[in-house]
């Protein structure tokens, strides 16, 4: 048997740098943040913008931009005198906040690793360098707002001026923080997301463009102009261990015992958040693990009138079409599942305006099939299969086709399939009700395969059930047997192929629920029985048995869609 020594496993001795950082050439390379909302826009915002750079000389005309939001905030690396200097304006127009106030000649000198920030704390301005406090300003104006993107190591009113050579690691802008108000320590680990965060990047060894953000529910994508490059210099930050050892990556060990220890945060490894949404805007959110009433979480971008559907990673949801009367609708919206905030939007489901669809996925794949749409040639149920690379944003892809199609159907995955059960195809009940159990393999594409039955619904099939399940059990619960709304619990296996087994009951009869569900634990939340309810029902899903209550959503949703951090195994 393998034995891990714990007094043995830090290995702290000799702690090695985790960070990465981006070069720029000073000619023609930059990284351009996209705006998605005002959060580069300061105005009258307590903020704080950091990093470390590493300016080598070589600045356009001796200024070397390290960071703009068009005329208005201007912060920059002054080559001949080795100092930073800031320009801030509230009207676009002139500096009438501040023209070059600075942190002293030979303060930031070339060819060396330095920690700067500017904050604002009120109506006070701040520059520090490796954490002494260099210019003091009070203006009591409100930086200007304006829709130029914001840009690292380019000017941005004018790109491809005023560019820095040099290197930047570790960046982070917080809006509604001042950090730093007096003289501080500089940090020696590798920043990290804190409240406040709407952008951490440069700090990736492998990507250019990799960031992160906070509690703003939106991200910024950023874009390359130029060719910035990742670099191998480093200001040499190491991991903060103060809060435990810590497993980074995939490691393993090659023991008797297969001692694996899991990957990724503890926020990656599926901390158990069930999201509730796609009925209206509203997004909500529960702890699986726990019992209560749902949590304000933020807002859709579009208003769905119920039956959107979702897919989701261990970190990232996405929601995606929905009834819109008198049709579907096509868009996508995603939300990082660990935080609270508005949704953004990731893009278009590529083949029309639908509804009704089931929604599954991997870490790394959302599949959405089945649904309705007006022009459907298959009496008014969809065929198609689409998939989205979930870490990504864009259109939706063509996957393949569903044996049936299907609208109105259960789904959920596995860690490598995608299940869809049961669904309509048209409004002729009950003939056209099915009870085929079809699954594809998520990481291929192509056609589905069939799986079984689902046995509760008898010969007529059912419609409007839902699905949920760990990384090996499937749990199918709930629907319409025309005419009637049922309470049945079903369950497949679903690395074998077969017939659904029962499983137990829901309190009551009920359909078109938000399915959610940890590696444990599988949630059935609101629903139509037959009026909308706020009610959410729980099983421990490795055992058989009828649902308990849970706790209440915060309002009553009839056809809502749900998600989480942690279904189908995911870790």
């Amino acid at each position: 048997m393998g034995i891990l020594r714990t007094d043995k496993v830090s290995g702290l001795e000799t702690p090695t740098s985790v960070t990465g950082s981006v070069s720029f050439d000073g000619v023609n390379s930059a990284l351009v943040i996209t705006e998605n909302g005002d959060h580069f826009d300061f105005l009258n915002s307590d903020f704080t913008f950091e990093c470390w750079i590493y300016p080598r000389g070589g600045a356009s005309n001796n200024f070397g931009t390290i960071y703009s939001k068009g005329y208005d905030y201007q912060f920059y690396w002054k080559e001949d005198t080795e100092r930073l200097e800031t320009y801030l304006s509230s009207n676009g127009s002139s500096y009438n906040i501040t023209s070059g106030a600075n942190s002293r000649d030979g303060s930031v000198p070339a060819n060396k690793w330095s920690h700067i920030a500017h904050t604002r704390e009120g109506n006070t301005f701040r520059l520090f360098v490796n954490g002494s406090l260099l210019s003091t300003i009070t203006s009591s104006l409100a930086i200007g707002a304006n829709a130029v993107a914001a840009r690292l190591a380019d000017y941005g009113p004018a790109p491809g001026t005023y560019e820095l050579d040099g290197d930047i690691s570790n960046l982070r802008v917080l809006k509604g923080t001042a950090l730093y108000t007096s003289d501080f320590t500089p940090p020696v680990h590798a920043l990290e997301v804190i409240g406040d965060t709407v952008l951490l990047c440069c700090n990736n060894p492998d990507s250019v463009t990799a960031a992160s953000y906070a509690s703003i529910g939106t991200s910024h994508i950023i874009t390359t102009a130029g060719n910035p490059t990742v670099s191998t210099n480093n200001p040499s930050l190491t991991r903060d261990f103060t809060g435990g050892t810590e497993f980074s990556g995939v490691t393993t060990f090659d023991t008797q015992g297969y001692f694996v220890p899991p990957s990724g945060t503890t926020e990656q490894r599926g901390a158990g958040r069930g999201i509730i949404t796609g009925s209206g805007n509203p997004i909500h959110y529960i702890s699986i693990h726990t019992q209560g009433n749902s949590q304000d979480f933020g807002d859709l971008s579009y208003t769905p009138a119920g039956y959107a559907t979702c897919a989701s990673s261990s970190t990232r949801g996405l929601v995606a079409g929905g009834y819109n009367a008198p049709t579907g609708n096509n868009t996508i919206n995603a939300i990082t599942i660990s935080t609270t905030g508005n949704a953004i939007n990731f893009g278009d489901i590529g083949h029309s305006t639908i509804y009704g669809m089931g929604g599954c996925g991997s870490n790394t794949r959302g599949l959405f099939g089945g649904g309705f749409k007006s022009n459907s040639s298959n009496n008014g149920a969809e065929l198609q299969i689409n998939y989205v690379t979930i870490a990504s944003l864009g259109d939706s892809e063509d996957f393949g086709d569903l044996i049936q199609g299907v609208r109105y159907v259960a789904s959920l995955s596995s860690p490598t399939r995608g299940i869809w059960a049961g669904g309509r195809t048209n409004d002729s009940a009950p003939a056209a009700n099915k009870n085929v159990i079809q699954y594809v393999t998520i990481a291929s594409t192509g056609t589905a395969v069939n799986f079984g039955d689902l046995t509760y619904s008898g010969s007529g099939g059912v419609y409007s059930a839902r699905g949920f399940s760990s990384a090996t059990r499937g749990v199918i619960g709930g629907g319409v047997i025309s005419p009637a709304y049922v309470n049945n619990i079903d369950y497949i296996t679903m690395a074998s192929t077969g017939n659904s087994q029962e499983f137990g009951d829901i309190p009551g009869a009920i359909s078109h629920t938000a399915p959610m569900s940890s590696k444990q634990r599988g949630i059935f939340a609101g629903g139509y029985a037959p009026l909308a309810t706020n009610t959410m029902t729980f099983v421990t899903i490795s055992t058989t048995g009828d649902a308990k209550d849970f706790g209440d959503l915060y309002s009553a949703l009839s056809a809502p869609a749900g998600m989480s951090d942690s279904h189908g195994g995911l870790s």
